[in-house]
């Protein structure tokens, strides 16, 4: 049961603030190392930067331009791993990048040598158990194949193109639950809907978080631990000026928008230039997931939004540079954006140019505060390895041996299944009762823990059933969600721990039935009820 008086009584070695995919990672490393560990995040988990992600796990073939030829390295060795332990969530995704005359990065002698080098640097990426998760070396096209590959593209001015492979993850949401789970499991508390708002100082030292609950009788209690984490992305600045000093480091934010519209096209997704930059349009859930702005963020993290004006100018970027996508406003089901914090590393002027790089900023040496550490910047694919570093750090301050790090060789919870299509057929052999789609749902979605919501249509037929004809998500995962998965608020359960909402407004009658079986777990009363289900919609209302 939640109690923040509970865990203020305890005692830690590590005391993570931000529940974002880098401190679910930190967590989930130094808990397998044998810390003591508290987690404690103002909304929901994943429900920021790391869930308005493009769903790529990927190298950052773009970084090459910059010469990080070690930011590209790491992240594709990270990749393999991402594929390796989570194979149910992370797979491979064939891209093509057409090149048309006079675009930006227009040589096709500049894209081979690019793609070349970006094939070396992942000279490991196949060495994976499951033939279906190896991903073959790039192919340069001729302009005749890149328009048989996918049709709708323009031929006027195509010089030709190439397909390379990446990887695309089904739900960054519930790929950094597993995470969470694994904390979770090797005994890390972990707390959503509880805001940090200062630290405890003894002299210069940090020994600990000041942190507010937000939900009904949580009150305000201090979590103590000889080492903080600053995992907080976008708010890290923010989190440090509490400190009463300006920070050495500084923070740029970066505003990244995503649109869902109808199917697009084909087999492929597609990396297009646009300008001095590019955008993608990825094959998702049988729409078309296309991403991503890239802008400074120059006001208060709390006040972002996605405005009309952001999916206007999405919108006319891709009818411009691919002019067969035809779009208008109505064919956008759902948008959405976060903040990518990125170090302050030059005086490049806007932030596509800016690296993506982490760094891991221990305050006892850079501003005189010991006992804490902030992780800041990074990529997703990458925060495994940013937390093995956060980590080695603590172990460090702590005066403790450097207990090697096993996340490296550590399946997730729901990743020992093996190859996913046989995993599959064997749910369906041993369930002929359900639906094929159901199935391969579940499976997609929890891996070998699928189980656990098998058990729960098992002993209640009608939670087998969809919350929306045409949609896969049933009831028994949003009550799986509730007792299970942290899921606190209906949001929690239609946009994080299901697809349910991801997709757009599911509909009034999708998210009351929600609502009810959320109650039944939870004691809300009906107009409790009422009250989540208005959030919900308040988060689909057209932005201003």
């Amino acid at each position: 049961m939640r109690s923040l008086a509970r865990l203020a009584q305890r005692n830690y070695d590590l005391v993570i603030l931000g529940g974002g995919i880098t401190g679910a990672c930190v967590a989930r490393d130094a808990a397998l190392r044998g810390l003591r560990v508290a987690l404690v995040e103002k909304r929901d988990f994943c429900s920021a930067t790391s869930a308005a992600s493009s769903k790529l796990i990927h190298g950052g073939l773009r970084y090459l331009k910059n010469f990080e030829l070690g930011l590209v390295r790491e992240s594709l060795r990270e990749r393999r791993l991402w594929e390796l332990h989570a194979p149910h969530l992370v797979y491979p995704l064939p891209m093509l990048l057409p090149v048309y005359a006079g675009a930006a990065g227009s040589s096709l002698a500049e894209l081979r040598v690019g793609l070349t080098l970006y094939d070396l640097l992942s000279w490991d990426r196949n060495r994976l158990p499951d033939p279906d998760q190896r991903l073959p070396a790039h192919r340069t096209l001729k302009p005749a194949e890149v328009l048989a590959a996918e049709p709708s593209l323009r031929a006027e001015g195509l010089k030709g193109g190439a397909v390379l492979h990446d990887c695309q993850m089904f739900s960054p949401e519930r790929l950094e639950l597993e995470c969470l789970l694994s904390a979770a499991a090797a005994g890390a508390e972990l707390v959503n809907y509880a805001e940090a708002v200062g630290f405890v100082r003894e002299g210069a030292r940090v020994v600990g978080a000041k942190i507010e609950g937000r939900l009904p009788g949580d009150g305000s209690v201090e979590l103590r631990a000889p080492v903080v984490v600053n995992a907080t992305g976008p708010w890290a600045d923010l989190m440090l000026e509490t400190l009463g000093s300006e920070p050495l480091t500084q923070l740029v934010r970066s505003k990244g928008i995503h649109i869902i519209t109808r199917k697009l096209t084909r087999e492929y997704a597609l990396m297009m230039a646009a300008g001095t930059g590019h955008f993608f349009v990825l094959p998702w859930r049988d729409h078309a997931l296309i991403g991503t702005t890239d802008e400074v963020y120059a006001g208060h993290p709390d006040a972002f939004r996605v405005t009309e004006a952001d999916i206007a100018g999405l919108l006319a970027t891709v009818n411009r540079f691919y002019p067969a996508a035809e779009l208008r406003r109505e064919d956008v089901l759902h948008s959405y954006g976060g903040l990518r914090p990125l170090v302050d590393d030059g005086p490049q002027s806007g932030s596509y140019q800016k690296s993506r790089r982490a760094e891991v900023c221990d305050h006892g040496k850079t501003d005189g505060v010991p006992g804490l550490v902030s992780a800041i910047g990074g990529k997703w694919t990458t925060s495994r390895a940013l937390a093995e570093k956060v980590v080695d750090v603590a172990l460090r301050l702590l005066g403790r041996p450097r207990a090697p790090c096993t996340t490296d060789r550590t399946p997730l919870p729901g990743g020992a299944i093996g190859n996913f299509r046989a995993f599959v057929a064997g749910l369906q052999a041993r369930h002929p009762g359900l639906p094929g789609p159901l199935l391969h749902h579940l499976g997609r979605n929890y891996g070998a823990r699928a189980g656990e919501v098998l058990a729960l249509i098992q002993a209640e037929p009608t939670l087998g059933a969809p919350l929306r004809p045409g949609l896969p998500e049933c009831g028994a995962e949003i009550v799986h969600a509730s007792r299970a998965e942290w899921a606190i608020e209906l949001g929690d359960a239609v946009l994080r721990r299901t697809g349910l909402g991801q997709l757009g407004d599911p509909g009034l009658r999708a998210l009351e039935a929600a609502a009810r079986l959320m109650g039944g777990a939870r004691g809300w009363d009906r107009a409790e009820q009422v009250r989540q289900v208005d959030r919900v919609l308040d988060r689909y209302a057209s932005a201003a």
